[in-house]
């Protein structure tokens, strides 16, 4: 950790910044269903396996506190209700974006910095117009009105967007939306190195992957030319001082780890954080070049899953290095299953142990016993030859029931626990450095989070 570094938590401790200037580039980092057992996981491997004394980069901020995550219908949050709360101070329904429970339109704090003269970049890892970017500029009774929803960030006058397909080009039937940004000036680009050459103020960066339009693809994947969130975090930041040099505000969001924890994928996880990570670590570096000026926010809209380290399988111990052998995502995994059994092709037992010992290292790096196999084969046989398993259903993928097996032996062998395919209501992690950031250090309602980071920007 470098002395500056030190030297302001040193500050932060003895309450010597609370008369500091008013922040002029803010940083919100929101990890989509980042639970606090998702982080220490992730923190987890990067002792036990990576071998690094320190911390990941966000357990290092000298504020480290919890927040609540309930809405206004329910104890559980959906992405919604929880993106306008850390949106706009509301709480709202289920479903509503940029709406308050009682479907008035309430306006974020992004669109309150753009009235200030803050240039804003809104920056994901799903698709731009889902719930939380949307919730920045979005004023909507149904998150799933993808084309209201694109057109109201037409109307935000925001300078940079960016992150998977936005699903407001089919909202039933094809749409006119991106003829839509381009008449307003919005250049839209389908890869980063396009942005370099845009003149225009207004920018927007759109791509999905192979396996998701709506997702710019999973770190464990390793897809070839995939976009990838640091990389975006970047482009977002070299935009903004660009346009807006004197005072910028971006929200990046890690939406993959929400994608990777409905499907209980726990080693897709642990790659999601550590790339999430180091996308915060491009803010943290432009902190350290403008630490009074700056002020650094991550949380998460709720947790999905419940994950946990420790098992019933593993008892008190875990084995992370095993998802090390994970090439692929249990979405990936899924729909290589489901293209094989389109196939018709002759496929034995024998191919698929040998397909799981090169792409998940079972039998050969990860121990697999003799009642773990006869349970993957008699599920293999069932979905494969007899082709009578049910799907597991979750938000974003359907998986097959050998899917699903599988998963759950690398889970149980790695020692990674869940209790839900869902959101859960449980607490989760508020990190801050910078201007102000003790404002955070006591327990938040996720209300509360936009409301003190105005009150630090009008101090």
């Amino acid at each position: 950790m470098k002395l500056k570094h030190l030297l302001l938590t040193a500050l932060l401790g003895t309450g010597m910044m609370l008369n500091a200037a008013a922040p002029r580039y803010i940083f919100y980092f929101i990890g989509d269903g980042m639970g606090m057992g998702h982080v220490m996981a992730a923190q987890s491997y990067n002792r036990t396996v990576l071998g690094n004394n320190d911390p990941i980069l966000m357990m290092q901020f000298p504020v480290a506190a919890s927040a609540h995550t309930y809405s206004a219908s329910s104890p559980v949050t959906d992405s919604a209700a929880a993106g306008t709360a850390l949106a706009t101070g509301h709480k709202t329904k289920n479903g509503m974006l940029g709406m308050d429970a009682d479907t008035i339109a309430v306006q974020s704090i992004a669109k309150d910095l753009k009235a200030d003269g803050f240039g804003i970049g809104l920056v994901t890892s799903g698709a731009p117009d889902d719930a939380t970017p949307g919730a920045f500029y979005a004023h909507v009774p149904n998150r799933g009105l993808w084309y209201d929803v694109c057109k109201d960030y037409i109307t935000s006058g925001y300078e940079f967007l960016g992150g998977a397909n936005i699903r407001g080009t089919n909202d039933g039937q094809p749409t006119e939306i991106l003829k839509e940004f381009e008449k307003k000036g919005i250049k839209v680009a389908t890869e980063l190195d396009q942005l370099k050459n845009f003149k225009s103020k207004r920018v927007a960066v759109f791509k999905g992957c192979e396996i998701s339009p709506y997702e710019i693809g999973y770190t464990i994947d390793s897809l070839e030319n995939a976009m990838t969130l640091p990389a975006l975090t970047e482009a977002c930041l070299a935009h903004l001082e660009k346009v807006s040099p004197k005072k910028f505000f971006m929200m990046v969001e890690g939406g993959n780890i929400d994608h990777a924890a409905h499907a209980n994928d726990g080693g897709a996880v642990i790659k999601e954080i550590l790339n999430f990570n180091q996308a915060i670590k491009v803010a943290y570096d432009f902190y350290l070049a403008h630490p009074d000026e700056t002020m650094i926010v991550i949380t998460a809209d709720h947790d999905t899953g419940g994950m946990a380290i420790g098992s019933k399988f593993t008892g008190y111990n875990a084995y992370l290095q095993y998802i090390d052998h994970q090439k692929m995502s249990k979405d990936a995994f899924s729909d290589w299953c489901r293209a094989l059994l389109k196939s018709r092709r002759n496929y034995t037992w024998e191919d698929m142990k040998e397909f799981l010992t090169e792409n998940l290292g079972f039998w050969k790096y990860v121990p697999v016993n003799e009642e773990q196999t006869s349970k993957l084969q008699n599920m293999f046989e069932s979905t494969f030859e007899l082709r009578n398993s049910a799907d597991q259903k979750t938000l974003y993928n359907n998986f097959n029931a050998f899917a699903v097996e599988v998963f759950n032996v690398m889970n149980d062998v790695a020692g990674i626990g869940w209790i839900s395919n869902n959101h859960t209501g449980n607490e989760v992690p508020v990190y801050a450095i910078g201007v102000g950031a003790d404002k955070f250090a006591s327990f938040n309602n996720n209300t509360d989070i936009p409301v003190k980071i105005m009150s630090i920007v009008k101090q």
